[in-house]
């Protein structure tokens, strides 16, 4: 699911209802501990879920002040941030 090393936290397999509560736990822990890169090259799936857990991601970062980047997104993903309108509120590289 969830890799962290030297600050970035790469998601591998599904980014779906199934795992969401999982990854959005992992992923925020991660970022507590300092993490500032979120890689989503390998992410092989993904639903409207997976925009809800970016934003949670986001906005642990924006409150803890640091400046996350999300790199590697799928079109799958970067297409259901557009439909639901928050495109611009999601820190893609």
């Amino acid at each position: 699911m969830i890799e962290v090393a030297d600050g970035r936290v790469k998601v591998q397999g599904a980014m779906v209802i199934a795992s969401a509560a999982a990854l959005k736990e992992e992923g925020e822990s991660a970022l507590m501990d300092g993490a500032l890169v979120v890689d989503l090259a390998e992410v092989a799936e993904a639903d409207s879920s997976a925009v809800a857990v970016l934003l949670a991601w986001t906005r642990v970062a924006n409150d803890r002040k640091q400046a996350l980047s999300i790199v590697g997104a799928p079109e799958s993903i970067r297409s259901l941030a557009v439909l639901y309108g928050v495109a611009d509120l999601l820190p893609m590289a």
